[in-house]
């Protein structure tokens, strides 16, 4: 069966717009029964002026911070961030950081038997990650740990306050996913394995894997649906053209910045040359002016010599 790749924002978005899927995807990597969701899906376009490329100007780039409610089987309340981060660029540390601050700042409306109320939820955030960290692991889970650190007891009992003020983290390396399909979650994994694509696009893969899930089975049919329906696939390519062309407008600035940053290296440089022969001059003169003072101090002492000589001959 042929699928579309989702690791694709425009992909990934109707994954996550289905309440069954999201429910299925949050559950299986959080390892807990999602028994009601209420999502929020934030989409934010950033966009660039500065670059002229016919229908994709101004360059638009789409992304999506997927923002859910959740419910659990023990009558939890949470928060889930989810999102795909296809590469790896300098400033994503501090925009993770600031929408997860964004997040910290709002209340969440919660619907309880006694009606809605607004409420601080605790957070939790999943990245799938489109390049690789440090750490030789698919999947990642850190979690937080109470700790008495009199005893150095471990604290099992939870306390909302601490659970609101900090949070577990799951990632998700997706370079290192391989077509092992022994746990659920490595199940649900292989839908991301980048192989197999049927062109050098990246936007549709063969999927050979047997399906025996009915949840995977749902994933797969919409993505299979992605990649043959042509206001989808269109979409898809549109996305894939403006992350190129975005790419490359980065590697552009990128050799303009490095061009300068020779150029100032350079300039730099013969500034430095310049400092040194005028050094080396003043180091010259200076020996010149102190050969010649000693020259003048040996005089003197020859001529007192003469002198000496002279009035003891007489």
């Amino acid at each position: 069966m042929n699928i579309a790749n989702p690791i694709y924002d425009v992909v990934f978005k109707n994954l996550m717009s289905n309440a069954r899927v999201a429910k299925f995807i949050i559950g299986t990597i959080l390892e807990e029964t999602v028994t009601d969701i209420d999502f929020n899906p934030q989409e934010t376009t950033y966009k660039r002026d500065s670059w002229d490329t016919g229908p994709f100007s101004p360059l638009a780039i789409f992304r999506l911070d997927f923002v859910a409610t959740i419910k659990t089987a023990s009558g939890e309340y949470k928060k889930v961030l989810v999102e795909i981060q296809k590469t790896r660029k300098n400033m994503d540390v501090y925009r993770f950081r600031n929408y997860l601050g964004e997040n910290y700042r709002k209340l969440d409306e919660v619907v309880t038997d006694s009606g809605k109320k607004n409420v601080a939820l605790p957070i939790v955030t999943i990245y799938f990650l489109g390049f690789t960290l440090a750490v030789d692991a698919i999947a990642i889970k850190v979690n937080r740990q109470y700790k008495n650190m009199i005893t150095g007891e471990i604290i099992e009992k939870k306390d909302d306050f601490i659970e609101r003020l900090t949070h577990d983290c799951y990632l998700v390396q997706i370079p290192r996913i391989e077509g092992k399909l022994q746990s659920r979650l490595e199940k649900l994994l292989s839908l991301f394995e980048q192989k197999y694509f049927i062109d050098d696009t990246g936007i549709v893969k063969e999927y050979n894997y047997a399906v025996d899930d009915d949840d995977i089975r749902s994933i797969t049919d919409m993505l299979h649906f992605a990649c043959t329906d042509p206001a989808s696939r269109k979409e898809i390519e549109a996305e894939r053209e403006a992350i190129r062309v975005y790419n490359v407008g980065i590697e552009q600035q990128t050799e303009e910045l490095n061009e300068q940053i020779e150029l100032q290296k350079k300039a730099i440089e013969e500034k430095e040359k310049t400092i040194e022969e005028k050094e080396k001059t003043i180091e010259e003169l200076a020996k010149e002016k102190l050969d010649l003072a000693n020259e003048n101090l040996a005089l003197i002492d020859e001529l007192r010599r003469m002198k000496q000589q002279l009035g003891m001959a007489e």
